[in-house]
């Protein structure tokens, strides 16, 4: 499968900042931290989400660019900070991770469907969650068994989960581009991850 490099003009460090531009928040801060963690790698793949949170009775403003090369996956977030003590003025932070493809355990993407009865739809929403093993969560509950008399102790049963980072996206809150990208992003990521593990 192939997947779209340098020569696809939408996968470019150009187009990378083109996208960061667009979202009008901070556009050189981010770019500056999203490039210096690329580091003149190759561009595979690129996803930029920006959404503002409610903090209190402030709107604070926060992007994620999420980068693909063809050796690591980088996750940038850029927040912004009305000034604390150690820095009064506002402020932005940025923070960037480089994860080597071949940590990569998990890309679990799950596509919402409005109406599935109607024919094929457009996801109307998509969910990507990438694992590495950073963090972990293990889900637990008492085992039974088929007996629905028994009150024997079965001890517990569960399922370990690897959830490192997870990004959704809704077409009535950004759109069915930004949905249809994400999905493409995931596939992409899926495809140069299937061969990672030697």
């Amino acid at each position: 499968m192939r997947t779209r490099g340098t020569d696809d003009p939408s996968r470019t460090p150009q187009a990378l900042r083109s996208a960061i531009e667009r979202t009008g928040y901070y556009p050189e801060v981010v770019s500056d931290g999203v490039e210096a963690a690329l580091a003149g790698e190759q561009l595979l793949s690129f996803y930029v989400h920006h959404e503002p949170t409610i903090e209190r009775d402030e709107v604070r403003r926060h992007i994620t660019v999420v980068v693909l090369t063809p050796s690591r996956l980088i996750l940038a977030h850029t927040d912004e900070h009305a000034g604390d003590d150690l820095l009064p003025q506002p402020y932005t932070s940025t923070s960037t991770e480089a994860i080597a493809l071949s940590a990569v355990r998990s890309v679990v993407v799950t596509r919402m469907v409005a109406n599935p009865t109607s024919g094929p739809q457009p996801a109307a929403e998509a969910v990507v969650t990438i694992g590495w093993g950073a963090v972990s969560r293990i889900d637990l509950e008492p085992a039974t068994c088929a007996d629905p008399h028994c009150e024997a102790d079965h001890g517990y049963t569960g399922v370990l989960a690897s959830d490192d980072f997870t990004l959704r996206v809704s077409a009535a809150a950004e759109g069915h581009d930004a949905v249809t990208s994400l999905l493409e992003f995931a596939r992409v990521l899926s495809s140069v991850t299937q061969g990672s593990h030697g």
